[in-house]
């Protein structure tokens, strides 16, 4: 396992770099600007794959959690912390990119769309949950409540995938809506969403590896200050 994750961690930089520079190239070179909304219709490349690594992240969070609960590993435990604080990056990149899009769009920076408000709860969520982590205390029990609530967090994810059908909000739903209503009327640009979608979801992988790395290493580093220093 150590050696996959040595391979992987060698193999995802050298992916992530060249897909980065692409997606660039892609966004600014290739791409046509939108006919209705100009070039501020761009910051979608960035928004979206962002709001994709943000629920995957969140999603990890979920799953680890629950399997830590079933096993009390600590192993996934580090998972689901890692991926939480990875996910409020790319969650907190969504919530600063869609106010550069709408300032010019809707007139305002903010407003209490259904699938806004639901994403800002999303972030809430795992900001409680980050901060339950960082000042609880490294009891077990603290570690079981945060997953718990890594878990609760996630159910929100379907409701904001489907808040625009559901709750008719004037959020655009970028691959499904027309043209002119934040639709992706080119095939290019579908390609240039994908293509840097799956550059952040390798961001995201590299980022979780690393940050995973540094908590084992945390973790090593408190077992043996308890052991030189027992309570």
């Amino acid at each position: 396992m150590k050696r996959l994750g040595s391979w992987t961690g060698r193999l995802l930089p050298l992916l992530v770099g060249p897909g980065m520079l692409g997606s660039l190239y892609l966004i600014f070179m290739v791409v046509p600007t939108e006919r209705v909304q100009g070039i501020v219709q761009r910051i979608f490349y960035f928004h979206v794959p962002a709001a994709w690594a943000a629920f995957l992240g969140f999603f990890v969070v979920a799953i680890a959690s629950s399997l830590f609960l079933w096993s009390g590993r600590a192993a996934y435990d580090r998972v689901a912390r890692a991926a939480a604080e990875i996910g409020m990056v790319f969650c907190t990149l969504v919530l600063l990119t869609g106010p550069i899009w709408a300032r010019p769009i809707w007139g305002a920076w903010w407003t209490w769309d259904p699938r806004l408000t639901m994403t800002m709860i999303l972030w809430t969520i795992y900001a409680a949950y980050l901060l339950l982590r960082a000042f609880g205390g490294a009891e077990e029990a603290v570690a079981r409540y945060a997953a718990v609530l890594g878990i609760v967090g996630a159910l929100d994810i379907p409701l904001i995938m489907i808040s625009v059908r559901l709750w008719r909000g004037i959020h655009p739903s970028v691959i499904t809506a027309r043209p002119g209503e934040g639709g992706l009327a080119d095939p290019s640009m579908r390609f240039t969403l994908l293509f840097t979608g799956l550059c952040f979801v390798l961001l995201f992988a590299w980022m979780l590896l690393v940050r995973l790395r540094a908590l084992r290493v945390e973790d090593e580093i408190e077992a043996v200050h308890s052991r030189i220093h027992p309570a």
